[in-house]
């Protein structure tokens, strides 16, 4: 029979390199056409390597673990051999990896049963799928099991042993050393400061409030508020060019269109897909968008595309409780906007104190390219756009 090799696919510009997170199927095992086998981690986000043939999987030449460059032989399938459908095969080297080492089981599971998504999700919230009571075909553990375990966890449910010491060391994935990587870049790049302001939040919420159903409806996605802070943060950089600016070089590279990053937290920590031309999209379309692309920051199915070329990023802390804070500038762009929660508090209103929902928003900036007068008045405009949704409506 013919072996086929499994090598380690194109993963965009300027990535040449990943690392093995995880095999999906162990040697002996069966795979089907297409079916992901193995998992890559890059810089930037991770994914999936799919099956060349029908076979068994016969050699795995590239352990977890291992740094791998583009078109390097991960392992081998005997095309047209049926394998088991489940086993407790070891890994073994590439010299020693035609020889099973432990005999094969076809001993079911709820991870076995389960797929590679749901198993990547448990794995990363340190949930044991064996102890997860599957909802779904045959007792198979879906997404929404394996995230109602995470939100209340008990021990047993919970892939942990007794701590036996006062520490415990894991390596940094590659994308969070990128992040840590990046940040600090970020600091000693950028001559970054922040201003600040806070928005009356009261009449986006009514307009909310009075349409969420509505909307929800016609459009199949939930209104939120995200999508007013793109919006306005569009209209902004219309008005003040050099937030949607960049330092390439000795130039300012000014860009003419607007994609927003949205800064969310995925299945390996923060990042940051790219809402393309947002200045064409509507409050539906936006929400959508980033709804879709949340989702797959959640699954880990990101793609490069999802996470590269954005001009400026919004980030909302406050959905984790946030207050006040300061973001870090996602390079080469010039600027974030972050977003505190809405908390109700007491303000000076014609002469008489009234209690408001109120938002402290921050600006941080590259005094490099923006200056102390633009990035105030960019953030003012966000406020008056926010506090007057209809401004978006006719643009002014």
């Amino acid at each position: 029979m013919a072996l086929k090799d499994i090598i380690v696919p194109a993963m965009g510009e300027s990535v040449s390199e990943a690392t093995i997170s995880k095999w999906f199927k162990k040697i002996g095992d069966s795979v089907r056409a297409d079916e992901a086998v193995a998992e890559l981690e890059t810089d930037k986000v991770t994914l999936e390597v799919n099956a060349p043939a029908a076979g068994m999987l016969k050699e795995i030449i590239a352990r977890e673990g291992s740094t791998v460059q583009v078109g390097a032989l991960l392992g081998r399938i005997e095309e047209g051999v049926t394998g088991v459908a489940s086993s407790t095969l070891q890994v073994a080297s590439s010299d020693e990896s035609a020889k099973p080492q432990i005999q094969a089981t076809t001993v079911s599971s709820a991870q076995d049963k389960s797929g590679p998504a749901v198993r990547k999700i448990a794995d990363e919230s340190g949930i044991n799928l064996a102890n997860v009571q599957g909802t779904g075909k045959d007792g198979r553990a879906t997404k929404g099991d394996v995230l109602s375990a995470t939100a209340s966890p008990s021990l047993a449910a919970r892939n942990l042993q007794p701590a036996t010491g006062r520490e415990e060391r894991v390596k940094m994935s590659k994308l969070r050393q990128t992040i840590a990587r990046r940040l600090k870049d970020s600091q000693n790049t950028a001559a970054i400061l922040t201003t600040f302001n806070e928005i009356d939040m009261s009449n986006v919420m009514a307009l909310r409030n009075e349409y969420k159903e509505a909307f929800e409806k016609k459009y199949g996605v939930r209104l939120g508020f995200m999508s007013f802070f793109v919006k306005a943060a569009v209209a902004a950089l219309k008005e003040i060019p050099e937030v949607n600016a960049s330092i390439e070089g000795d130039e300012l590279v000014y860009k003419r269109f607007y994609d927003i990053g949205v800064a969310v937290g995925g299945a390996q920590g923060l990042v940051v897909p790219v809402v393309r031309n947002a200045d064409e999209l509507s409050i539906a379309e936006i929400e959508a968008e980033i709804a879709r692309l949340a989702q797959k920051a959640k699954d880990g199915t990101l793609a490069m595309d999802d996470m590269t070329g954005g001009t400026f990023t919004v980030s909302n802390g406050g959905v984790y409780g946030s207050l006040f804070a300061t973001p870090i500038i996602n390079p080469p762009q010039s600027a974030i906007l972050g977003m505190a929660k809405t908390e109700e508090r007491p303000i000076a209103l014609k002469g008489q104190v009234v209690i408001r929902p109120m938002m402290y928003v921050a600006l941080s900036y590259d005094h490099r390219i923006i200056d102390g007068r633009e990035s105030v008045t960019f953030l003012v405009k966000i406020k008056e756009a926010v506090e007057d949704p209809r401004r978006l409506l006719l643009g002014v």
